[in-house]
């Protein structure tokens, strides 16, 4: 008897995945892809947020380590407590924060307390050229802008005779350089000189005086009236450049009234940080700065204390020559944008006026 035996038939391997193994797979593919790619992307956005914060802290570093250079000199050559500027019949208000244009930059713009140079002239809600908007700027929506005076002891003025060549008529300044000083100095209209839109501050036995230049030459300068800064006014009564023009000992030095403020480009850029010196163009100082701030310790002679963070010290009654200290809080956009997504960030810190006032609060 013969007995059958059953063999079994090799399964074939070209058979290949079943469709469920093949759909499980895939999935796991997938899952596996999905997470790639989202790690891919929160990379992606970590380095572009790491790229937005140091390019905006860099942009506003730069600017505010410029505006503390300026702030610092607050004061610095001027007569202690600050100028007055013309005054008494035929004078009028005189202007800072304006160009050659007759463009003034920001929208109130003439010296306080009559006509008066401080060291400091605060500016609150004044920070915005021609009261444009910020829309980025946070609520409550206060600019604020500042001016601040000083000497300039880079350019050797003082290194002149100074002569009024016609007494009692203060259009015009002769300069001789002194023979004392060698080498002798440059030309007032050198390079890197004395230039048109520029103040002059004229101090001697009579008093002190502050004109803006109006013409010049290697030496001589003049102070034409209806200059766009309206400093020279020869026909106001008293505290011009005539007042002076008879007096003994002449010297001269040249000022920077140096204005910061922000202005909104019509063109749709982003806001920037401006900043204005004597009666010449404006020059950018940084982008994309959104919000510009300033408060003020300030010494009350009322009580003997010290008043601290003024926003505005003007209309509290304080004097800008008690100023003791300036903060400052600058708030930037980021430059590079992912998307709509743009950081925006706080710097600040906080100058002494050591040019100002000094009041010993430990006496």
């Amino acid at each position: 008897m013969v007995t059958g035996i059953m063999k079994t038939q090799p399964r074939n391997p070209g058979y290949g995945f079943t469709l469920l193994e093949l759909v499980i797979s895939m999935a796991l593919g997938l899952l596996v892809l999905g997470s790639m790619a989202s790690l891919f992307k929160t990379g992606l956005n970590s380095v572009m947020l790491v790229t937005q914060r140091a390019e905006t802290q860099q942009n506003m570093r730069a600017a505010i380590d410029l505006m503390v250079k300026d702030i610092s000199m607050a004061g610095a050559g001027l007569p202690s407590g600050g100028i007055q500027l013309p005054t008494g019949n035929g004078s009028s208000l005189s202007d800072f924060g304006c160009d050659q244009a007759a463009i003034c930059h920001v929208p109130a713009f003439n010296y306080p307390n009559n006509n008066y140079m401080y060291g400091v002239i605060p500016g609150f809600n004044n920070g915005v050229e021609a009261n444009a908007v910020v829309a980025a700027a946070p609520p409550p929506i206060i600019n604020d802008s500042i001016t601040v005076i000083y000497s300039d002891y880079n350019f050797p003025l003082f290194e002149y005779d100074v002569a009024f060549p016609t007494p009692g008529d203060g259009t015009s300044i002769a300069l001789t350089p002194n023979a004392a000083y060698v080498p002798p100095p440059p030309p007032v209209n050198a390079a890197g000189g004395i230039q048109v839109g520029d103040l002059i501050m004229l101090s001697n036995s009579l008093g002190t005086a502050v004109g803006e230049v109006t013409n010049l030459g290697p030496g001589f300068i003049e102070f034409a009236d209806r200059d766009p800064l309206n400093i020279n006014q020869n026909g106001a009564a008293s505290n011009n450049v005539k007042a002076i023009s008879t007096g003994a000992n002449t010297i001269a030095y040249r000022l920077f009234a140096v204005t910061y403020y922000l202005t909104v480009p019509a063109n749709g850029q982003t806001p920037r940080l401006m900043r204005q010196v004597n009666g010449l163009t404006p020059v950018p100082v940084a982008d994309d700065i959104i919000n510009l701030q300033f408060a003020y310790d300030t010494y009350n002679s009322g009580n003997g204390s010290l008043d601290p963070n003024q926003s505005n010290p003007l209309a509290a009654g304080e004097s800008p020559n008690l100023i003791q200290k300036i903060n400052i809080v600058l708030m930037g956009q980021s430059i590079l944008n992912n998307g709509n997504k743009s950081q925006n960030m706080y710097l600040a810190t906080s100058v002494s006026a050591r040019n100002m006032a000094f009041r010993n609060r430990y006496q």
